[in-house]
């Protein structure tokens, strides 16, 4: 037995059954394509703590003297910007054969946007920085809707199921102990006070960090898979030339006949309250003096340490029941959310004492551990749930229809935040709780359940 082979066995619990069934070439570099998968993952993860776009470009922006009106555009961009165009860049990406090579583009654009993002952090000052880091993260989001198209089928091409949420769950864990690392780090540069220069070399350090990723993936071993037209998402044999029109008449019908589908997407897009509660959290902790209090780096430790310890427990979850798993973290996300309006709306509660810190930055930690397992838990059953070409179509009509969606549920709980930040987190405990009973329904996709 060879080193990596031992290592990636202490790793993670293997299925002997499920590796049997796995090509000559990719049994014998399952061990090595497993912790090459690990080791990239938790680079990229790790980069994206520096452009963190809830905590990080926010401070900048601050710092940078940005108008407040662009800070709101952020989010937006990063999350919709790398979803919304999967359905225009999948028809190219099902013609490469090998799509390791599709996630080493999308690593070395993020890369260079994030060293443009330093420069601008380092030169530049007010509106024009600001407009400029705008159009940075535009690029960015490209980069990661790449990597996020590639990513699942590589893994699903590599690794056998039974142990892709262990590998999603151990990518998450270390990226973890990374943001531990960063936000101690900050917390010991002033108490979090960052001014531009240090943010710069942060921001070089991420697209260090994206460059090394590249390095890693591009060593992943991957089977070539048949090269298909681009006309023909699921693997049909029609004639290259109707492009794009004749894949998004295979996209709408998939989500007419496919139900299997169509519940996985309608489920995802109720689920949104654990990524989208906590920066309402945080505006609420910064307006009652927590936020002062805790600083970048509190909330970047408390988010770290979450997925320290959610990356390893979720993974082995996922792997027995994704869609419990889903079910289960969004429930308990619907309870925190709503736990907190009742704790803040006690007569006399003060966000500034050492309660309202427990309270405020507790939640946050409370709900970020919770994403992790939202998140690996939808991330392994769409792995698991189609195979080939029909997982890259999944993966990508999925994450522009959630592109669409959250723009949806963004835009209704910060209209429901004007009237109070309570209101945003009622209504998205309750589409979490109706997304957790719809999970239960969908159909069973692992195989750690038939055991």
């Amino acid at each position: 037995m060879t080193t990596a082979e031992r290592f990636y066995s202490r790793l993670v619990t293997r299925d002997a059954d499920a590796e049997r069934d796995l090509p000559d070439v990719v049994r014998r570099e399952l061990p090595r394509n497993g912790l090459r998968l690990v080791a990239a993952n938790t680079l990229q993860s790790s980069g994206d703590q520096t452009v963190n776009a809830s905590t990080v470009l926010p401070w900048l922006f601050h710092v940078l003297g940005v108008p407040a009106a662009l800070v709101g555009l952020l989010v937006p961009i990063r999350e919709s910007g790398s979803m919304l165009p999967q359905a225009f860049l999948t028809p190219l990406v099902v013609r490469v054969r090998r799509r390791k090579w599709v996630f080493v583009t999308g690593a070395l654009v993020q890369a260079a946007s994030v060293a443009v993002m330093a420069a601008i952090a380092a030169l530049g000052h007010g509106t024009a920085a600001g407009i400029g880091i705008l159009a940075a993260l535009v690029v960015f989001s490209l980069g990661r809707c790449l990597c996020s198209i590639a990513s699942k089928d590589v893994q699903g091409r590599t690794i056998p199921s039974g142990e892709r949420g262990q590998i999603i769950g151990l990518a998450t864990s270390a990226a973890g102990l990374v943001a531990i690392t960063l936000g101690l780090a900050i917390r010991l540069l002033g108490g979090g006070d960052l001014d531009s220069t240090e943010l710069a070399i942060l921001l070089v350090a991420g697209a260090v960090l994206w460059a090394l990723s590249a390095s890693t993936y591009s060593r992943v071993v991957e089977p070539a898979g048949e090269r298909r037209p681009r006309g023909d998402a699921k693997g049909s044999d029609t004639e290259d030339g109707d492009a794009s029109s004749s894949w998004f008449a295979d996209a709408a019908r998939l989500f007419r006949d496919d139900a299997t589908f169509r519940k996985f997407v309608t489920v995802r897009g109720l689920l949104l309250v654990s990524s989208l509660s906590p920066p309402f959290i945080v505006s609420m902790s910064v307006a009652s003096g927590t936020g002062a209090l805790a600083g970048l780096g509190g909330f970047i430790l408390a988010s770290g340490v979450a997925s320290l310890i959610g990356g390893r427990v979720f993974g082995r979850l996922a792997d027995r029941s994704s869609r419990l798993l889903m079910a289960g973290a969004a429930t308990a996300a619907s309870a925190v959310a709503v736990a907190l309006v009742l704790a803040v709306s006690v007569p006399g509660f003060d966000g500034g004492s050492a309660l309202g810190v427990t309270v405020f930055v507790g939640a946050y930690f409370l709900l970020t551990l919770l994403h992790s397992g939202v998140r690996v838990g939808r991330k392994t059953y769409v792995v698991d749930v189609a195979e080939g070409d029909l997982r890259t179509t999944y993966v990508a009509v999925g994450n522009t229809a959630m592109g669409i969606i959250l723009l949806v549920v963004g835009g209704i709980s910060s209209a429901l935040a004007v009237l109070g930040v309570q209101w945003a987190l009622v209504f998205l405990a309750v589409l979490g709780v109706v997304g957790a009973v719809s999970a239960v329904t969908m159909p069973e996709v692992s195989r750690g359940a038939a055991r």
